[in-house]
């Protein structure tokens, strides 16, 4: 793994440990009332986005990030639909 890789998997972390509070009160509460539904489905087809982008240059670190924040997103983007 290269240098620039450690920099790009904790930048990854960073960004998608950031939703795991919001994901685990949905999932807690079950309440989506106060979250914006164009933001996150513009954050969702956003993230789809940057994870096929991953893939197609075989970066780990986007991919990986990608891959996890989209499931995350993608779960409250669904609550939110379900509103």
């Amino acid at each position: 793994m290269h240098g620039v890789d450690v920099l790009g998997y904790t930048a990854a972390t960073c960004t998608t440990v950031a939703f795991i509070p919001q994901a685990w009160r949905v999932f807690r509460t079950g309440k989506t009332h106060d979250l914006s539904l164009a933001m996150f489905a513009i954050f969702t087809v956003g993230i789809s986005l940057w994870l096929v982008y991953g893939l197609a240059l075989q970066r780990g670190p986007i991919v990986f990030s990608n891959a996890l924040t989209m499931i995350l997103a993608g779960y409250i983007l669904f609550m939110k639909l379900r509103e």
